[in-house]
């Protein structure tokens, strides 16, 4: 059989199977305003500062401590701490994922295994002045030590 007698066996459309609706110029405006409004809120949720840390307190022998919770992420997050001085961190894990499992200090060449339900600590010498960063073992759950 050729191409031509093929051809002919298909059945033909005169209408497209969908047709477009035009929209409203008002809700065209609508929907797009909504979502620039939701990226902006992400890129700030994600990205942004929130609230300006928590102060470790002071304990014995000038060393300062803070109880980090870790739930979805370090609570607190921004941890400030006088320079000059060591740090000891204690994280309290709650949360069952793998990706916390872990944290790590890159600016002190540190890590730390957080076994679940238990609490562990850290001890960090004293730093300059400056924001020090740590994360999960995958990177996306972060915090910083801020020595000022």
């Amino acid at each position: 059989m050729t191409l031509p007698a093929l051809m002919s066996l298909l059945p033909t459309v005169a209408e497209p199977l969908w047709r477009s609706i035009e929209q409203p110029v008002l809700l065209k405006l609508l929907v797009v305003g909504a979502g620039v409004a939701l990226i902006i809120w992400e890129l700030w949720w994600f990205l942004g500062r929130h609230g300006g840390g928590v102060a470790a307190r002071e304990g014995e022998h000038g060393l300062q401590e803070i109880t980090i919770t870790v739930d979805g992420g370090y609570a607190p997050s921004r941890i400030r701490v006088k320079a000059g001085q060591p740090v000891r961190l204690t994280f309290h894990r709650i949360d069952p994922s793998g990706c916390v499992a872990k944290v790590i200090f890159p600016d002190f060449h540190k890590s730390l295994d957080l076994p679940l339900d238990a609490t562990t600590t850290v001890d960090l010498p004293a730093k300059a002045a400056g924001t020090y960063p740590f994360h999960c073992g995958m990177n996306m759950v972060r915090g910083s030590l801020e020595v000022e």
